[in-house]
């Protein structure tokens, strides 16, 4: 049926609404409570789903009285329309999708808690969507995943946006995207900047002025770039006071807990240990507080650690850690803002550079 169909069979409109209601009743007597989707209301109302569609988004190319019939039926049968039903009358869906191959499952909850937070009071949703990076069709999977759900735009997540290869891509099938990066990796319009190396500068800083002289790094991935930052700006901190961070204190992680349980062994292998150690994230400095307390050790009596990120984890363990702060929830809400062309709320706009928050874990080195 064409959109006239209806108009025919709803005739004025003083019969409209009561027509649409008795279609509606009917429809629900013979579903036997099965709920109503996009393809039934277009049924009832004898209109074609693109037309449904244009109804949902206010189109102003529908007639008033099939907008009026169609929107009883949906009312009446209480059906809501999903963001893919939005988005037929769109070259896209409302669909946001959040790219991530970090192996930090703290910074995935907090990055997609700050985007939620921006597009609850939106008609979009989101999709999250993990991914390896390592793996030789990850681009050719990342495109299908844009193109099947038809993404108004993504989000990426280090180590992800730091490829070149998928930032070409998205240029080419022009998809919106913000790439959440330790440093300047593209166009401006499309990054947003955590300035790693300048949080870890601070860390060094912080262990200087305690007295610290030997301080050992535990990496993350070395394929990452934030791991590469967080390295530089220790030993750029170091460097300021004419000192130098020797490479057998360079323990390599991978993000992960374990690999901060494993390395508290190595470093106090060493013929001379440091007396403290900057971890490149929460996860793997919580791993070594564990380690220190297995192996008859505590912090920050026998080492001092400082990580990175400040989550939930930098205060639920014990002694709280030392750590620097990225606002990886504000990072995330800005994001959003910036993808959605939306003006950036003005408590938003400070939130450019990470921070120390001193805690327990840290003190002067024994003598």
């Amino acid at each position: 049926m064409t959109e006239g169909n209806i108009d025919k069979r709803l005739g004025d409109k003083n019969n409209r609404l009561s027509e649409a209601v008795r279609l509606a009743k009917l429809w629900k007597e013979q579903s036997k409570g099965r709920k109503a989707t996009i393809n039934d209301i277009a049924k009832i109302a004898g209109v074609s789903k693109k037309t449904i569609s244009r109804i949902i988004n206010d189109s102003p190319s529908v007639s008033e009285t099939t907008r009026s019939a169609v929107k009883e039926i949906m009312n009446d049968l209480g059906y809501i329309p999903n963001p893919q039903a939005r988005g037929l009358n769109f070259s896209h869906a409302f669909l946001i999708g959040l790219i991530y191959d970090n192996p930090n499952p703290q910074y995935v909850v907090t990055s997609q808690e700050g985007m939620l937070d921006v597009l609850k009071p939106t008609e979009y949703e989101l999709l999250v969507h993990p991914c390896d990076r390592a793996a030789p069709d990850f681009i050719e999977k990342i495109r299908d995943f844009i193109q099947r759900q038809r993404l108004y735009g993504v989000v990426l997540t280090p180590s992800v946006s730091e490829d070149e290869a998928l930032a070409a891509m998205l240029q080419d099938i022009e998809c919106r995207h913000i790439r959440i990066a330790s440093v300047e990796l593209g166009k401006p319009e499309h990054m947003l900047v955590t300035h790693d190396a300048v949080g870890a500068q601070q860390a060094a800083r912080h262990l200087i002025e305690l007295g610290h002289k030997t301080i050992g790094y535990l990496s993350g991935r070395p394929s990452f770039r934030s791991s590469q930052e967080r390295q530089r700006g220790l030993e750029a901190g170091l460097a300021a006071v004419n000192l130098s961070l020797d490479p057998h204190y360079i323990v390599e992680g991978d993000y992960k807990f374990e690999s901060g349980l494993s390395a508290v062994e190595k470093f106090f292998d060493l013929p001379v240990p440091p007396t403290a150690v900057f971890c490149a994230n929460d996860q793997m400095a919580a791993g070594f507080l564990q380690g220190l307390r297995l192996s008859g050790r505590r912090a920050p009596d026998d080492i001092s650690v400082v990580g990175y990120d400040d989550f939930r984890v930098a205060q639920n363990v014990w002694p709280r850690l030392t750590t620097i702060h990225t606002p990886t929830l504000e990072f995330a809400r800005i994001a959003a803002y910036r993808l959605l062309e939306k003006p950036i709320p003005e408590n938003l706009q400070d939130y450019k550079a990470p921070w120390l928050v001193v805690r327990d874990s840290t003190g002067a080195p024994r003598i």
